[in-house]
């Protein structure tokens, strides 16, 4: 997945999610009239349609701060459903399809290893 040396800190994306993220009238921009907002930070064509993709894997292959990925996602679909079925991790798995196939049958095999305490927690 994304790691810190791949981000490009010139991209005009991350200038705008470093904004975006601090102040609510930009947020709001965001979600009404982002064509615009992406054209004032000067983001390319390219930046536009993987934010307007959703797709983490465009995002981070263009330079986007591997941070600023999950951030994206929020503004489209809020924080309050993080779980393994929310949109946002759906993004992620239609992304990195074999990354999420390896972790979830980690994930299974934990569970059934774990002892019975922890399994009850879970």
């Amino acid at each position: 997945m994304g790691n810190v040396e791949r981000c490009d800190k010139t991209l005009p994306l991350n200038q705008m999610m470093f904004h975006v993220r601090r102040d609510a009238r930009l947020r709001e921009r965001w979600l009404t009239d982002f064509e615009a907002l992406a054209r004032e930070f000067g983001l390319s064509r390219a930046e536009i349609d993987a934010v307007q993709a959703k797709d983490p894997r465009r995002l981070m292959d263009l330079g986007v701060h591997q941070y600023y990925v999950p951030q994206i996602l929020r503004l489209f679909f809020g924080a309050a459903q993080n779980s393994n079925a929310s949109a946002a991790l759906e993004c992620y798995k239609r992304a990195f399809p074999e990354e999420t196939a390896k972790a979830l049958a980690l994930q299974a095999r934990l569970e059934t290893t774990a002892p019975p305490a922890r399994r009850a927690r879970s």
